[in-house]
């Protein structure tokens, strides 16, 4: 079950061949069997998933209000609100910390009778590339145990890739979305800015942060994707209706304009991806689309833009946990200072360094210097991109420099880490959507293709990765032997 689709899934629940109370326990037990080895998961909600998945049974014989989503198991990022359950950003600061609501995309998801499965495992507060750091560990990569699972959504992409939750939702501030659905072999999705709520998201970098959808198929991905988009009044930020959210993933793609950024084709790129990705290109070439190479020279400042305005972000959003309304209130009798300064100790050190460089960028010194100078390069991104689609209908590039680095290799891949910065935050930075989906493996290892388009193109990014796919005659999923450690994931 853990390789079958959503849709299949879906027939066999409708038909009564298989409950969701079946479903879910076959998940649950997935993880209990997994995940000690992968630690994709904070929270394991075994109660709690049951009884959604009984509710869901009783939903699917009364045939009221079932929908695509009615009794699937869903994994969630721990950065995302859950009401009543524990909500850590895998941090000490956070370990016992109980939402008193639901985020909007928790709410939509219980509307449509999805059940909640899991927190699942993080960089603290989003923070970091890799999911190592963690207070509760690092998130291993399911194809070498050796190697990172990519982050900040590494317990969300390893959820799906060793089949421990056929979809699961998590966040993109700077591609951490993206490069783990590449690192792992999954598709995952940053939608266009305000699309989705960010209501209940706990904030890195508001301007930034998107909640997205990973799954193992792009129809898979478009399903989860329709059921939390759409306007929320709750969120100042979220785009009004109406926004096409259809999507016919069957339409033709004939005539449509691939652009190729040569900035995204150049040195420090793993030979390997650029031979995968120029494939793909190839292979959607064959499909009736036209192949246009075009250069955006904003792409070069992205990366050291991106982190000096989501630092300077971050170091505003983390000013809330003082002891106050969140995180512990010793050393509250010593005074106000004694307790933000004791709280604080909660916090890991990456944390910490991006508060420090966020607090100094947005000083009196250095304001006009630098984060000033920073959004003026911002908005040179977004004109550059707008131009190159008008060029062209969407944009095809690597999602990340390498394939995934194995760990204490942080220093010796520390060139292509950058570079793959580089491919995924300049979406950030224009607020455009981007999709990673798998292209191929270099021996054995996922290598992920990045689509990226116009506000408002989520389905259109779906639907052509998808031609892609179906093309495709390399695939798989974990479930193989795992090269490296020559251990199985069984399914």
């Amino acid at each position: 079950m853990d390789k079958m689709k959503l849709e299949d899934l879906r027939k066999a629940l409708d038909r009564r061949e298989l409950s969701a109370v079946e479903l879910t326990a076959y998940y649950l037990d997935r993880i209990a069997q997994h995940d000690r080895e992968l630690n994709a998961f904070i929270t394991v909600l075994r109660a709690e998933a049951l009884q959604m998945a009984a509710a869901a049974d009783r939903r699917i014989a009364a045939q009221e209000n079932v929908t695509a989503l009615t009794g699937i198991p869903v994994a969630i990022k721990d950065n995302i609100y859950t009401e009543g359950i524990r909500t850590t950003c895998a941090s000490r600061l956070l370990a016992n910390y109980y939402p008193s609501y639901d985020a909007t995309v928790v709410s939509r998801l219980k509307q449509a009778g999805a059940v909640l499965i899991g927190k699942t495992n993080l960089d603290e507060f989003a923070m970091g590339s890799a999911t190592q750091y963690s207070y509760y560990g690092v998130t291993r990569n399911p194809w070498d145990r050796n190697r990172s699972a990519g982050g900040s959504s590494g317990g969300s992409a390893v959820a799906v890739a060793a089949g421990m939750a056929p979809l699961a939702l998590g966040s993109d501030t700077g591609g951490s979305i993206r490069q783990p659905a590449a690192f792992c072999g999954v598709w995952g999705l940053k939608p266009t800015y305000g699309r989705v709520s960010r209501y209940g998201l706990v904030p890195y970098a508001p301007s930034f942060d998107q909640i997205g959808p990973l799954a193992a198929s792009g129809r898979d991905l478009l399903l989860l994707f329709q059921t939390i988009a759409g306007y929320d009044p709750l969120d100042p930020t979220s785009l009004p209706d109406p926004l096409n959210l259809d999507g016919d993933l069957s339409a033709s793609i004939r005539g449509l304009r691939v652009g190729l950024p040569r900035e995204f084709f150049g040195t420090g790129l793993d030979a390997g991806i650029k031979e995968r990705v120029l494939a793909a290109a190839k292979v959607l070439g064959a499909a009736g689309c036209e192949l246009v190479e075009l250069s955006l020279p904003s792409v070069a400042y992205a990366a050291p833009t991106y982190h000096l305005l989501a630092y300077a972000e971050a170091s505003a959003s983390m000013a809330r946990y003082g002891g106050v309304r969140y995180g512990s209130r010793a050393g509250a009798g010593r005074g106000n200072v004694e307790m933000m300064t004791t709280t604080r100790h909660g916090l890991g050190l990456e944390v910490k360094r991006r508060i420090l460089l966020g607090t100094y960028f947005l000083s009196a010194d250095c304001y006009e210097e630098y984060y000033r100078q920073a959004q003026k390069v911002k908005a040179w991104m977004i004109r550059d991109f707008a131009a190159a689609y008008r060029r062209c209908d969407l944009l095809l590039t690597p999602t990340t420099a390498a394939p995934a680095f194995r760990f204490g290799d942080e220093a010796k891949e520390e060139r292509a880490l950058a570079l793959t910065e580089q491919y995924t935050v300049a979406a950030n930075l224009t607020g455009n959507p981007a999709l990673s989906f798998p292209c191929g493996r270099i021996n054995q290892l996922p290598v992920g293709a990045q689509l990226i388009g116009p506000a408002g193109t989520e389905a259109l990014l779906i639907r052509v990765a998808t031609v892609y796919a179906e093309s495709a005659t390399e695939g798989g999923f974990p479930g193989e032997t795992v090269p490296e450690t020559g251990e199985q994931i069984e399914g």
